[in-house]
């Protein structure tokens, strides 16, 4: 890595990774509890939380209650396993970066 690499920690199985190798999750305000969403683009406000992308690291972080301490209160974590992961999919950068 890079100095200018960007690592996040994956709250499943705890190891540190390059941010491109991990995908965010962030809360769905206006739920009570907070829903858990996937967050493809990036850029949903608040707090996010990091995971990577295979099924063993979400289970063991939903196992271990890892995003409720992520998210340092209850959630509702569900919507994770509900949601397909075609749908979390990150989008591919076409020609440039944005402001």
């Amino acid at each position: 890595m890079s100095p200018r690499t960007v690592v996040r920690t994956c709250v499943g199985c705890r190891s540190q990774a390059d941010q491109q190798e991990l995908m965010r999750v962030a809360l769905e305000a206006g739920t009570t509890p907070p829903t858990v969403v996937w967050d493809p683009l990036r850029r949903r406000p608040g707090r996010g939380a990091w995971v990577h992308p295979g099924p063993e690291c979400l289970q063991l972080a939903l196992r271990r209650r890892a995003f409720h301490r992520a998210f340092r209160g209850q959630v509702d974590p569900d919507g994770l396993e509900a949601g397909t992961r075609a749908s979390a999919a990150r989008p591919t950068d076409e020609g440039g970066s944005e402001i």
